[in-house]
């Protein structure tokens, strides 16, 4: 067998076989197959939600910005690693996949990802693409506690090519689906009011006249109306409101009641969201970004982490962990401060805070 063979990937090995209760056990049924379908809503009306939107983006976002690094549990030093840990589609930026993947986990109660290469020599993933839950079909036992089977668009996989990233509950989708499609609903309504904004009114006609001039009294008082100018009726002609002004529905204070719940609803400080600028105390730009990954992201990063961290991906004795050093840096002065403090006591040299500054060593030659 030539060299080049020993390294090249091999796809005609025969799928491992699986035993049914070592695939995954079921969260709940109800969020497995969806039965009760009243209470779910769609990634389309949350996304036409303001709030959710800014809250996706946040959560999301700020988690696929991070770097993560292999860790070597027994040293607890830095392991170098490869591509496909901050990289994993080879085909999109890692940022791309990682806001995918814990969109995924924030909406849905499982989040996937397809095995399109591995190492010849270790059998591990090398590079994967990540797979909408609306494409997964699952097959369960007869007590609807384990999951024994995957399709993807219908097709049976093997389960060994299939990464699930199970989040932490039910998913967004499933635990506040009546108050999204309320906030959707209202936001339809918001915008009915903005594209009329003058409530149903009829034009009551108290004597005969025929079909084209009632037609032609109609348009004439349309138009006045879009051109906010003043519509003139003869004593023949009553006007009656149906409906109600956004203000007599409460319609701003709706939305704001429902963008707090939604806030709620995915664990994050209304004020991140600009849903209760109220509600945001005194307090500098590290302390907030603490508040939000103690209180908001840290359950999906510790779930990313450990599945990256299995044995699939990552060599036994190693971990997979976000950096989120830069992430919580403090303003220079703090910075320097506890540098000095370091430097002082042994704990850091000159060159280790050069480094950790992303400043040039000064045994560092330049160009």
């Amino acid at each position: 067998m030539a060299l080049r063979d020993f390294f090249a990937i091999d796809h005609s090995a025969t799928p491992k076989t699986v035993e049914a209760a070592d695939l995954m056990p079921v969260q709940s049924f109800d969020t497995l197959y969806a039965v009760n379908a009243g209470q779910t809503a769609t990634r389309d009306q949350a996304m036409a939600v303001p709030v959710i939107a800014r809250a996706r983006g946040i959560i999301c976002s700020t988690i696929g910005s991070l770097p993560l690094e292999w860790i070597n549990e027994a040293t607890n030093t830095y392991v170098p690693a490869p591509r496909v840990i901050n990289q994993s589609d080879s085909r999109i930026p890692g940022i791309t996949f990682k806001a995918w993947i814990i969109e995924d986990m924030l909406f849905h109660p499982y989040a996937y990802a397809l095995v399109r290469k591995r190492y010849a020599d270790t059998g591990r993933v090398a590079d994967m693409e990540r797979i909408a839950p609306e494409r997964i079909a699952t097959k369960t036992n007869a007590n609807g506690t384990q999951i024994t089977g995957y399709w993807i668009d219908g097709t049976p996989i093997d389960p060994a090519d299939l990464i699930v990233f199970p989040s932490v509950d039910e998913g967004l989708l499933f635990r506040a689906g009546r108050t999204i499609r309320a906030a959707h609903q209202l936001e339809k309504s918001a915008y009915n009011f903005a594209m009329n904004p003058i409530p149903q009114t009829v034009l009551k006609n108290r004597v005969g006249l025929t079909r084209e001039k009632l037609a032609q009294m109609g348009q004439a008082w349309a138009k006045a109306r879009r051109e906010s100018s003043t519509a003139i009726l003869n004593g023949d002609i009553d006007i009656e409101t149906l409906g109600y002004d956004p203000k007599a529905l409460q319609l701003n204070e709706a939305r704001q009641y429902l963008a707090l719940e939604l806030c709620r609803a995915m664990g994050l400080p209304a004020w991140f969201a600009s849903a209760d600028p109220q509600s945001n105390t005194y307090s500098n730009a590290v302390n907030q970004r603490r508040d939000l990954v103690d209180f908001s992201l840290r359950p999906y990063l510790t779930a990313f982490e450990q599945r990256m961290s299995f044995s699939d991906i990552t060599p036994a004795g190693t971990k997979v962990r976000f950096d989120l050093d830069d992430f919580l840096r403090g303003n220079p002065l703090e910075r320097a401060q506890v540098y000095e403090i370091l430097n002082r006591i042994g704990a850091m040299s000159v060159d280790e805070i050069r480094e950790e500054e992303d400043l040039i060593s000064e045994a560092t030659p330049t160009a």
